[in-house]
């Protein structure tokens, strides 16, 4: 674990690398941890597949609340940390379980009553839409391990500590090889459960992950001076949790908006462009996998830098950060543009399938470079306690931006598919030239008041 004050003084490219490695270790094994599931539905039916990408943008909104709530929860320990208030962060730890809780409550009863007309909007019918809500459902009542989790990392995360979630994710990915085709086709006296032992191994995964991280802050003493009225709501808290993870949830949530606008334009190319999308989406994670460390190191190293009054080395980080991500991201988009059909191949046999899949990861190659300027900045500015311009950005390019985009492009000038993909470089691109320039513009201007106390901001 880094130590406290290495945050605010030891050399930035070195904590980076602390940070980042290994988080991105550990999130690629939770992307091939998706990879088993989707090679599983494909090996049932192109009908299980499709009901996996139609979920998708429902599941997405538990895992937005999730990791919106520890990006928030990692950035107010962080600068409370940062700026050596020690109890305080305790506090902030304590309450985000409860929120966390209270939260997975209202997102399982919404879930288990929207899903069905949801799926149904996407054109999901008879079989299609049975297969998806049995899915759906099972993932819903492990909502609260979801949270829990994404919480718990926020706690080790801001001290420095992502190897314990490492750990997990890497455990989680191996007992998932086990789990899905043992749930899937019964065996040692369990039932034969199809789609839904999908479900159920992800389900009890999270638990299993609950219980290790609950140790695991245990050991290291993160609760040592809690006490249950320390997890009784707390107006003061409740208030700081939600407007700095609410914005960084509504951000997610819009991707989850995206994910369903994309898919209910793919649904008019049927269900094999759902299936197409679901695949390719889940190449494309890989791909960028190796960044999603330095999104994390970004956000942690802004708060604490922020808390200590040491914005110069906010701007270092933001800056290397970004370096790093695109010497990283050439080498995934390189390898997707050259192996786009080996990789669709080996989730599906489909030909239709397949081809729609290359179309999509060669127009997506081009705009991975744009994810990189847009988390990294993103992730800078909630660090820095400015999340609200995430939920702008998201609106833009999830829902304001797309629909006119793949209307023209895909429906009035009937390109297909290829509209909506050419659609989405458009949007990414667009919102990361602005958004470069729009933090870099917040934290010269942090810099200009820092140096001169009169300055107003």
């Amino acid at each position: 674990m880094i130590k406290a004050h290495d945050f605010t003084s030891a050399h930035i490219p070195l904590l980076i690398r602390k940070l980042a490695i290994p988080a991105s270790v550990g999130f690629i094994f939770n992307t091939l941890f998706n990879v088993v599931d989707t090679y599983y539905g494909g090996r049932i039916s192109t009908a299980a597949l499709a009901a996996m990408g139609l979920t998708f943008p429902v599941f997405f909104i538990i895992l937005a609340m999730g990791m919106g709530m520890g990006t928030g929860t990692t950035a107010l320990i962080s600068q409370s940390l940062g700026a050596g208030r020690n109890e305080e962060a305790d506090k902030i730890g304590y309450q985000a379980v409860t929120f966390s809780v209270i939260n997975s409550i209202f997102l399982t009863i919404i879930g288990l009553l929207a899903a069905p007309y949801l799926f149904g909007i996407l054109g999901a019918t008879e079989n299609y839409l049975d297969i998806s809500v049995k899915y759906m459902n099972t993932i819903l009542y492990g909502t609260v391990f979801f949270l829990i989790n994404s919480i718990l990392n926020s706690l080790l995360t801001a001290r420095g500590d992502t190897r314990t979630y490492r750990n997990y994710l890497i455990a989680g990915f191996f007992l998932n090889l086990i789990l899905d085709p043992w749930f899937i086709y019964g065996g040692l006296g369990f039932p034969a459960l199809g789609i839904r032992g999908i479900g159920y191994s992800t389900v009890l995964i999270q638990f299993i992950g609950a219980m290790y991280m609950i140790v695991v802050t245990r050991k290291l003493k993160v609760f040592q001076h809690a006490s249950f009225k320390d997890f009784i709501p707390q107006r003061k808290y409740f208030s700081a949790l939600f407007g700095q993870g609410f914005p960084a949830s509504l951000n997610m949530l819009t991707v989850a908006i995206g994910i369903f606008v994309i898919t209910y334009f793919a649904s008019h190319f049927g269900k094999e462009a759902v299936a197409a999308y679901g695949i390719a989406t889940r190449i494309e994670q890989i791909a960028l996998l190796p960044t999603i460390g330095l999104n994390i190191a970004a956000l942690t190293l802004a708060a604490q830098n922020m808390g200590a009054n040491r914005p110069e080395r906010v701007y270092e980080s933001w800056k290397l950060n970004i370096r790093y991500g695109l010497f990283i991201i050439i080498i995934g988009s390189v390898s997707v543009l050259l192996f786009a059909r080996q990789l669709m191949q080996a989730f599906t046999s489909d030909i239709h399938v397949i081809e729609i899949g290359i179309e999509y990861l060669r127009i997506a190659a081009l705009f991975f470079f744009a994810y990189i300027f847009l988390n990294m900045s993103v992730s800078t500015l909630q660090g820095m306690k400015k999340p609200i311009y995430a939920i702008f950005v998201g609106i833009y390019r999830q829902i304001l931006m797309p629909l006119p985009l793949f209307l023209l492009l895909a429906i009035s000038l009937d390109w297909g598919t290829k509209g909506i993909w050419w659609g989405i470089f458009l949007v990414n691109w667009s919102a990361a030239i602005f958004t470069f320039f729009y933090t870099k513009r917040q934290i010269q201007r942090v810099l200009k008041f820092s140096s001169n106390p009169l300055q107003s901001d």
